[in-house]
């Protein structure tokens, strides 16, 4: 897995948005660039589609979402919208994985300003979703909270981190992400 470098992220506000408010709706769109390392984070009303490879489809996309009295962080991957072959969709869902941590990272460390200003943000329960057309990949796990120990820092010059097998529960389907348009 790639280490969070800090120094590698940029960060847009869109929308009227701060580094504060307004909490929900927020939405996140997390791109990168394959030959600088650098990740580009941009927070806004809408995902911003203008920054996402339509090719491609490596963007992380991620908002907060309230549930009752409850907030959530839910994330989508697009592993595959049946474009791509069952090993090529199986890489790729290997690969989010594998930099699922490092993205989420770059989004706590990019918005810090807003988990500073509302500190209950940081227990809220981080829900992805991996959309696929293979029901293989097609799952919504439960990847723990930023404020427990698996999204503690680390940067550079740290190890980074991958969920345990007990951190990640795939077995409670929490609410259908069927507002996200995959084939956007």
């Amino acid at each position: 897995m790639s280490k969070f470098n800090p120094e590698k992220l940029s960060v847009e506000f869109r929308d009227g948005f701060t580094a504060t408010n307004p909490v929900i709706p927020r939405r996140y769109t997390l791109t990168h660039s394959d030959s600088t390392g650098e990740l580009f984070l941009t927070v806004g009303m809408n995902y911003a589609w203008d920054k996402v490879d339509r090719l491609m489809r490596d963007e992380v996309l991620s908002e907060w979402v309230q549930i009752g009295n409850m907030v959530y962080f839910v994330v989508y991957v697009y592993i595959d919208g049946g474009q791509f072959s069952e090993d090529v969709a199986g890489k790729r869902n290997e690969i989010f994985r594998r930099e699922l941590p490092l993205a989420l990272n770059a989004i706590r460390y990019g918005d810090r300003a807003l988990f500073d200003a509302y500190p209950f943000l940081k227990q809220a329960g981080i829900i992805v979703n991996f959309q696929s057309s293979y029901p293989q990949f097609a799952k919504q796990e439960y990847w723990g909270t930023f404020y427990g120990v698996f999204f503690m820092f680390r940067f550079a010059d740290t190890e980074d981190f991958s969920p345990s097998p007990n951190q990640i529960s795939s077995s409670k389907q929490y609410f259908s992400p069927s507002h996200i348009l995959i084939n956007r």
